[in-house]
């Protein structure tokens, strides 16, 4: 029976193109495909040079819902950005990300609101101001949380749905596992549609979080080595090689918080394991924060008040803004060994090829329904036995009445 299951899911992943070329997988119906107007729950959530407008729309014209990162964009790039994914992708639903506690966040977020995106997540703020604003237009908020507290805060500000960020995933998740932070979640708040990230990478992840009480699935690291995503070719291999010795397994992460600030997943490279060794003195944190803000051309005047005002808050924000470099020489440039540092999560253990976009999703899609069909023929009542054994403890009781035992 477990050579027949291997042999299926072989047949999966190896015929997706065959099954793709004759029937797209029908769509998946839940709160989050509802809410947003897509064909499957699946979410390609907001990495910085990663989601750029070319993948955003890839993934929503696949059926998906694609979140564009806003991170290392000022207003007028935003905008444009926002244009450039509906000119690629019409009438197909798409979403922004906003974290509020990094300069120039604010200014996008209301770019975003401007354009009427109809989806906007937030992380790292309250996102009140925001569902106030989207929801005069129709709009969506998500939050990106990590626990019970933060979900609460989020949903008493407004939020329409919650994607949870599981200790699995890559960046900066929180310290409890998706299996567990789904189930509590979903639990502690019934009525709220739920995103489930950290750890999901194929159709069998995609039917366990549903079963577990997600409406949804955002796969970072998997849309990250596909065809269409912009990471750079060299960290695509890196991540996708299936190796036991020199590849990339589900062990081959570090999570710690020298590198940025804040408890980060990333892949283990040379450069990584160098960056995570000890935190970065405070002058060089301030000077490289300084140095991104310029970079991203967000004026110093707003930097330097959060930093005073806000210092136990801003500072592991200066660390994040430090780290640009180390991910932008990862993620553009390609590098893993010298100075480049790659967010992932610990599904790089499942992701062996480079797939399109297109064929990613309809894979997860097939084979999710393969699991599912599965799963629920093992709960088939047979009742033949059922009815021998019911059977068999009536004559036992008979017996036992007759004998006096």
């Amino acid at each position: 029976l477990q050579h027949h299951r291997s042999q299926i899911h072989s047949f999966i992943h190896s015929s997706t193109t065959h099954l793709h070329s004759n029937m797209s997988a029908p769509a998946i119906r839940t709160r989050i495909t509802n809410m947003l107007g897509c064909k499957y729950p699946l979410v390609l959530p907001g990495m910085s040079w990663i989601s750029t407008p070319e993948l955003v729309a890839a993934v929503s014209n696949a059926g998906g819902v694609g979140i564009l990162a806003t991170g290392p964009l000022n207003p007028d790039q935003t905008r444009d950005a926002i244009r450039e994914v509906r000119r690629l992708a019409p009438n197909k639903p798409f979403g922004i990300g906003a974290t509020l506690l990094m300069p120039g966040a604010e200014e996008n977020a209301r770019v975003a609101l401007d354009e009427q995106v109809g989806l906007i997540n937030v992380s790292l703020g309250k996102p009140d101001w925001i569902a106030d604003a989207a929801h005069d237009y129709g709009g969506k908020v998500l939050c990106t949380v990590v626990n019970a507290k933060h979900a609460s805060s989020a949903v008493e500000s407004g939020a329409d749905a919650l994607m949870l960020t599981g200790h699995e995933a890559a960046a900066h998740g929180g310290d409890v596992t998706s299996l567990v932070l789904i189930p509590s979640i979903a639990s502690r708040f019934p009525e709220v549609p739920i995103v489930a990230a950290g750890g999901f990478a194929d159709g069998r992840g995609m039917s366990a979080a549903l079963c577990l009480g997600a409406d949804a699935i955002a796969m970072g690291s998997r849309f990250a080595t596909t065809v269409e995503s912009p990471l750079a070719l060299a960290t695509k291999q890196a991540i996708a090689n299936p190796h036991l010795d020199g590849g990339s397994t589900e062990s081959d992460t570090i999570y710690g918080k020298n590198f940025d600030g804040i408890h980060a997943r990333v892949y283990k490279s040379p450069a990584a394991i160098k960056a995570n060794e000890k935190p970065a003195s405070f002058p060089l944190v301030l000077y490289r924060a300084f140095m991104a803000a310029r970079k991203m051309n967000i004026p110093l005047w707003k930097v330097i008040p959060g930093v005073i005002t806000q210092w136990d808050k801003m500072y592991p924000v200066a660390q994040l803004g430090s780290a640009t470099e180390a991910i932008q020489a990862a993620t553009v440039h390609g590098d893993l060994n010298e100075h480049g540092v790659q967010f992932v999560g610990q599904c790089q253990g499942m992701i062996h090829d480079i797939p399109t976009v297109d064929n990613l999703v309809q894979r997860v899609v097939h084979e999710a329904s393969f699991v599912m069909q599965e799963n629920a023929a093992k709960f088939h009542v047979d009742y033949d036995y059922e009815y021998r054994h019911r059977n068999l403890d009536a004559t036992a009781s008979s017996s036992d009445e007759l004998y006096g035992n």
